[in-house]
């Protein structure tokens, strides 16, 4: 079955099709690219659909909020009220058509099971299914149902859409208990148990059924005192009313409790606020001073003074008022909300299988369009098919710590930290984040730094190592980090957020050493533009190779390059074309082309090239029209740390394009650097890289 559209619904309340779907965007998106989103009905109640607002913000970007969906609520109980329905449905077949005209997919969203009567809800989800001619998957609540009641639940709804004419793509079974989803999955694999669609099973996560203390302050309206946007993505496992003095008040506190208190009441803030220095007390989420009143300005000041600090709300409304308001915040997921989304798309992507979903859409696993969010998407899908361990050795480094749950959320990677653990663990705490997956390893009392100190000292004897100069080395971080690499007790390294390129590159040059016949270490950037993805190279490690070393630089990047799907198409960059200039710096790239070329002869490699010669095909045309290269080039390497650094900054700040790196290549085991200003989503990507590069080293 093929079709450019699918229909989500939800069969009754709070079943989690939000997750479904952004599960199903995530897929699209890294398959597909050109993806829209619809809502054929939206609730009237909103001034803002949330759903839109994520899945348009996250995935499809270019399309106005209007496109996005078709009707409001209250419009389509007019047209039911008026015999209408057929004008209904041809207006929303019109807008999907026109969706259909400037996208490669549509994913349509249906309505929310509280719009309409439950049962009235279900059958026009179908219609509009039916009538749009998209394939129908309908999300089941599985909480607090067993194993028999779920699978009758799914019977009943395999035959309500195949009796409706629609075409039954998937069941999304979701919310259900661990135990009971062992047991379905069981009876799901009897072909006389099993639907005719196909099934599959979502654990409930608790903490997606709870809000975020941004998602708590926007609809609250709180003021944020202290005017920091840190630990808003704290989750809100429950809300405690202080109303008794501190001492009692203690005893009562749990992880993640919201505090709702009066603003007045000094030695609770203070209290609450203590708990994220105690080993003794979990970590409450945040503070929500109640009745308009701020603490004394006394406190005010110790509070200021401090580093680390829940975050501090106010609301003018008094105690019960606000307890009740806050009660009723759905536990929505938000754009700005990382942490959830990674939990969700986790969550869809541990328990779905995407090659199968591929298969049931029959889309192309290579696309010729591969935009941004496709590459960096299929990142994470290549890491976790063949899952490695890396080890970061800067935990502790906040965005380091940050980046680790979400990878351990997304289920990426495995990962060790390195550091005091019951400092990395309080950290983290007072972060709210949860890295409990994480291993982590004190190299000053680990039993493996002396194994460590011995081993270096042998392979670093012969360059006058002494043995205290070994325990040196191995009380440095990235040192450790790098011989567990070595020793295989890790695939690969990621440092660098708070250190220097050298100091990452130095270790594994000393212990991991090049691969054979590569004398340099280099690096690449994996530049994402808007249809496609190209290779740079060097662009941070060496200022100035010569034609050796730039001959290696380019077989380095051609195999990196093939690591992560791009055919390599190799212009080594000059200022002249083919024949057409002279001088030191063109015969240098003259030469390292031949050298390539010599060292490997199953390459494309054209040099010296202009980089308008190189990438535009109407230049190539008049400059080299009979190269197989010119103007089809993938990887572009460029004669000095210069010329490269420079292109790739402006190309990245004039286009917009995505520009992911340094990737280090040339070591026998992965290591890769970061830049000291490297956002969490830039140590993200530089992770599942490293990933990748493993499996590759490894087959």
């Amino acid at each position: 079955m093929h079709s450019n559209t699918l229909y989500i619904a939800s069969l009754e309340p709070e079943a989690g099709k939000l997750v479904v779907t952004m599960g199903i965007m995530e897929f699209l998106s890294r398959s597909v690219g050109n993806v829209a989103f619809f809502r054929p009905v939206i609730d009237t109640e909103r001034d803002i659909d949330p759903d839109i607002n994520l899945i348009r913000g996250r995935y499809c970007p270019n399309m106005s909020y209007e496109e996005s969906y078709g009707f409001q609520a209250s419009e389509v109980k007019s047209f039911v009220a008026e015999g209408r329905i057929k004008f209904f449905l041809e207006e929303l077949l019109n807008k999907l058509t026109r969706l259909k005209e400037q996208y490669d997919f549509v994913l349509c969203q249906g309505l929310n099971a509280t719009s309409f009567l439950s049962a009235f809800d279900l059958d026009i989800n179908m219609e509009i299914a039916k009538n749009l001619g998209c394939p129908f998957i309908g999300v089941i609540n599985g909480m607090n149902q067993t194993s028999r009641d779920i699978a009758k639940e799914i019977q009943i709804t395999e035959a309500a859409i195949t009796e409706s004419g629609c075409t039954h793509f998937a069941t999304f079974v979701n919310r259900m208990a661990k135990d009971t989803l062992g047991v379905l999955e069981v009876e799901l694999d009897d072909p006389d148990e099993a639907s005719g669609a196909p099934v599959f099973l979502l654990p409930e996560n608790e903490e997606l059924d709870k809000p975020s203390l941004a998602g708590i302050c926007d609809a609250l309206g709180c003021a944020n005192i202290l005017d920091r946007s840190d630990g808003m993505d704290r989750i809100v496992k429950q809300f405690k009313i202080a109303a008794m003095t501190m001492e009692h008040f203690l005893s009562h506190v749990e992880d993640g409790d919201l505090i709702i208190v009066p603003g007045d009441r000094d030695d609770i803030v203070l209290a609450s606020i203590s708990t994220l220095f105690s080993a003794n007390y979990p970590n409450v989420a945040g503070i929500l001073l109640t009745g308009g009143f701020l603490p004394g300005a006394n406190t005010m000041r110790l509070i200021t003074g401090r580093e680390r600090i829940v975050p501090l709300l106010s609301v003018t409304t008094d105690t019960y008022s606000t307890t009740r308001n806050v009660a009723a915040v759905p536990a929505l997921i938000n754009p700005g909300d990382e942490r959830k989304i990674a939990l969700a798309l986790g969550l869809f992507e541990t328990h779905v299988n995407s090659e199968r979903l591929r298969k049931m859409t029959e889309l192309s696993t290579t696309p010729e369009t591969v935009t941004p969010i496709m590459f960096e998407y299929g990142l994470f899908e290549r890491a976790r098919s063949a899952k490695k361990h890396i080890v970061l050795p800067e935990a502790s480094d906040e965005r380091i710590l940050r980046a680790t749950e979400i990878l351990l959320r997304r289920n990426v990677v495995d990962i060790t930290l390195l550091g005091k653990p019951e400092e990395i663990t309080a950290h983290a705490a007072s972060l709210g984040l949860d890295i409990k997956k994480a291993r982590l390893i004190d190299p000053s009392t680990s039993e493996l730094t002396e194994e460590f100190i011995q081993t270096f000292y042998k392979l670093r004897k012969h360059k006058n190592m002494t043995p205290d100069g070994a325990r040196d080395a191995m009380s440095n971080l990235s040192y450790f980090g790098t011989m567990m690499v070595y020793e295989g007790m890790a695939d690969g390294m990621v440092s660098g957020a708070i250190h220097t390129t050298a100091d990452t590159i130095r270790p594994a040059l000393q212990i991991i050493k090049t691969i054979p016949g590569i004398s340099v270490v280099s690096s690449v950037f994996l530049m994402c533009l808007d249809t496609r993805v190209l290779v740079y190279g060097d662009c941070a490690v060496n200022p100035d190779p010569n034609a050796a070393q730039l001959a290696e630089i380019a077989i380095s990047s051609a195999d990196t390059a093939t690591t992560f799907g791009i055919e390599p198409r190799l212009a080594m960059l000059s200022y002249s074309t083919g024949a057409s200039g002279k001088g030191v710096d063109v015969e240098k790239v003259r030469t390292a082309t031949t050298m390539a070329r010599e060292k490997r002869p199953d390459l494309l490699i054209e040099g010296p090239i202009q980089y308008d010669a190189a990438i535009d095909l109407a230049v190539a045309k008049t400059k080299m029209p009979d190269s197989l290269v010119a103007g089809r080039a993938t990887v572009f390497i460029f004669p000095d740390l210069n010329t490269g650094n420079n292109t790739y900054k402006a190309v990245q700040r004039s286009s917009g394009a995505v520009a992911i790196g340094p990737v280090l290549q040339g070591l026998k085991k992965p290591v890769n650097d970061l830049s000291r200003g490297c956002l969490v989503a830039d140590i993200v990507n530089t992770v599942a890289i490293t990933a990748i590069q493993a499996q590759s080293i490894q087959t």
